[in-house]
C-alpha cells in the first residue's frame, strides 16, 4: 500500500482510534473520513490514482468520502451525482452532503452514476478545482462536515476508480473497514469521561458522606465499568477476526457491524450512567465530559444507524445458531502485518451463507460463574424461541419486530467474543487489561443478564408478537446475581481510578 514499512495494521489503528477519541472526537473525525476516502482508491485497479493519492498522503494531505446526499442520506441506491459523457471523458454535476474534510481534502472519493448507462461510479475529485463549490459546514463544530456541489466538473479516465457493481462493492467494503473505528473512538471517549466522573464523585461530599458511598452511585459506577470492560474486550477480539479474514473466513462481517452498532450504543449507556452520577457538572465548559456527552451521541448514528446494522446482523442468525462451520482457532493478532484482505473483499453478497464455528464453548468456559450460567439459560430460551416460534412472513416485513429479535441475537454474539477475549492476553497494548479475573467476567454478565431481560420484555410487548412468542419471551427473563462482597470489591476498584488521569487546564 505504500513505502517500506507502510501497512494497514488494524491492531495499531485501533490504538490510534482510542487515543484520538480519548482527547477529542474532532481529531478523530479528520482521521476517520480520511480512511473512508482512501478506501475506494486502495480497492481500485487504478494505479495512477493510487500513486497520486500516495504522494498526497506522504505530503500530509487528508481525504474524504463523498457518498451521502441531503435528499437520499447514505442510500446508495439513489444518487443525484450524475456523470455525463463528453469528448474527453465526462462532466459531473450534483450535490453531496455530510462529507467530512470537504473543505481541504487532497482528494475526495465521490460516488455517482453515469447518465448514459445508469451504472454506479466512484471517481476522484479535487476540492481546489474551480468547478468544486464548497457550500458550508453543516455542523457547528471544529470538525468540517461539508456540503458541496460539482458544476460541470471534468472527469477523465484517470479519475475513475470503480464502475458498475465494483463501485457498489467498494462503497460497502469501505464502510466495513471504517465502521470499526467508531467503536474504538467510543471506547476512548468513555475512558476519559470515566476518569473525570469518578474523580469528581470521589472528591465530592454530600449530606456528610462521599458521593461514592451512596448505593445508587456505586451501582451505576459498577454497571458503567462493566459495560466499558465488555466494550473493550469485544472490540479487541473482533479485530483478531478482521486480521485473520480471507475468502474462506468472512466471519468478521458479522462482528464488524456489532463493533459499530453495539459498542457505540454501549458507549452512550456508559456516558448516561456517569452523567447520572455527576449531574450538573457534566454541563460545565471546563470539563471533558461536556464534550463527551455530545460526541458520544454521534457514533451510533454514523456509517449506518444502529437499526441499519441490526438489520444486517440478522442476515447471519440462522448460520450462526447452526454453528456448522469448521475453522482453525483465531489467535491474538498484534503482529506487524498488513491487513490487505480488508481492501480486497470482493463481492458484498452471500452474507447469509457465511458459516460459524461452535460458539457455546466460549461461554461454557465460564459457566461456573452464576451470571454466565443464567445467561446461558437465556441463550437456550432464545434458541427455543427462534426454533419454536419463528417470525411469520408478515413479521419478517415488520422491521420493528425484527430489530428487537436482532438485539437478542446481538447479545449472544457479543458475549461470545467477550468470553474469548477474556482468556487471551494482549501485553503491551491498550487492549491489555491485566488483573481481569472471574469476578470481572461475572459482573459483566450481570449486566448482560439484565439487558436480555429488558429486551425480552420489549419483545413481549411488540404489537405484532404472537401468544407463543410472548410466552417464549417471558422465558428469557432472569435476575442477575449480585454478591455483596464481590460488588464492594468491584466498586472499590472503580473508585480507585480517581485521580488516575487529570486533564491539564
Amino acid at each position: 500500500m505504500g513505502g517500506e514499512g507502510a501497512r494497514w495494521d488494524t491492531a495499531r489503528i485501533n490504538d490510534l482510534n482510542e487515543i484520538l477519541g480519548f482527547y477529542s472526537l474532532s481529531y478523530w473525525y479528520a482521521w476517520q473520513v480520511t480512511v473512508l476516502g482512501l478506501g475506494p482508491v486502495w480497492m481500485s485497479e487504478n494505479e495512477e490514482a493510487k500513486q497520486l493519492v500516495g504522494k498526497l498522503l506522504e505530503s500530509g494531505s487528508i481525504f474524504g468520502f463523498g457518498l451521502s446526499e441531503q435528499t437520499h442520506g447514505a442510500d446508495i441506491y439513489s444518487t443525484d451525482m450524475i456523470l455525463t459523457p463528453t469528448e474527453n471523458g465526462w462532466v459531473a454535476n450534483g450535490p453531496k452532503y455530510y462529507i467530512g474534510n470537504g473543505n481541504v481534502a487532497g482528494r475526495l472519493s465521490v460516488f455517482g452514476k453515469f447518465a448514459d448507462t445508469d451504472e454506479y461510479v466512484f471517481f476522484l475529485v479535487d476540492t481546489q478545482a474551480p468547478q468544486y463549490e464548497l457550500k458550508k459546514n453543516v455542523v457547528a463544530d471544529q470538525m468540517y462536515v461539508s456540503a458541496f456541489d460539482l458544476h460541470d466538473y471534468p472527469v477523465t479516465k484517470a479519475d475513475i476508480l470503480h464502475t458498475g457493481k465494483a463501485a457498489w462493492d467498494a462503497a460497502l467494503a469501505t464502510v466495513n473497514v471504517g465502521k470499526v473505528n467508531l467503536g474504538w473512538a467510543s471506547i476512548g471517549i468513555c475512558e476519559h469521561a470515566f476518569y473525570e466522573a469518578v474523580t469528581h464523585a470521589d472528591h465530592r461530599v454530600l449530606y456528610g458522606s462521599k458521593v461514592t458511598t451512596f448505593p445508587h452511585v456505586r451501582r451505576m459506577f459498577a454497571d458503567a465499568y462493566a459495560r466499558l470492560l465488555a466494550m473493550k474486550l469485544f472490540a479487541a477480539r473482533s479485530a483478531d477476526y478482521f486480521r485473520q479474514a480471507s475468502d474462506d473466513d468472512r466471519r468478521f462481517l458479522l462482528f464488524n457491524p456489532i463493533t459499530k452498532m453495539k459498542v457505540t450504543s454501549e458507549g452512550e449507556r456508559v456516558i448516561d450512567l456517569l452523567w447520572e452520577v455527576i449531574a450538573a457538572r457534566g454541563f460545565e465548559k471546563d470539563t471533558y465530559f461536556e464534550q463527551a456527552a455530545s460526541d458520544i451521541r454521534a457514533l451510533p448514528k454514523l456509517e449506518g444507524t444502529v437499526h441499519v446494522n441490526l438489520a444486517l446482523v440478522l442476515k447471519f442468525l440462522p448460520q450462526y445458531l447452526m454453528a456448522s462451520g469448521e475453522y482453525a482457532d483465531v489467535p491474538v493478532r498484534q503482529d506487524a502485518a498488513d491487513d490487505e484482505y480488508l481492501f480486497a473483499q470482493g463481492h458484498a453478497s452471500g452474507l447469509g451463507k457465511i458459516t460459524f464455528a461452535p460458539w457455546r464453548p466460549a461461554l461454557e468456559r465460564y459457566q461456573h460463574l452464576p451470571n454466565v450460567a443464567r445467561f446461558l439459560e437465556q441463550v437456550d430460551a432464545f434458541t427455543a424461541l427462534v426454533m419454536s416460534a419463528p417470525p411469520s412472513q408478515e413479521q419478517q416485513k415488520d422491521l420493528d419486530f425484527l430489530l428487537t429479535l436482532g438485539q437478542l441475537f446481538t447479545q449472544v454474539v457479543y458475549a461470545q467474543l467477550v468470553c474469548e477475549s477474556a482468556g487471551l492476553p494482549r501485553p503491551g497494548t491498550v487492549a491489555d487489561m491485566p488483573g481481569l479475573d472471574d469476578a470481572h467476567i461475572d459482573r459483566i454478565f450481570a449486566v448482560f443478564v439484565q439487558d436480555v431481560s429488558e429486551i425480552a420484555v420489549g419483545l413481549h410487548g411488540q404489537a405484532s408478537a404472537t401468544d407463543a412468542q410472548r410466552e417464549a419471551a417471558l422465558g428469557l427473563i432472569r435476575a442477575p446475581h449480585i454478591d455483596p462482597a464481590a460488588e464492594a470489591a468491584f466498586v472499590d476498584e472503580v473508585v480507585g481510578l480517581a485521580d488516575g488521569y487529570l486533564m491539564p487546564q
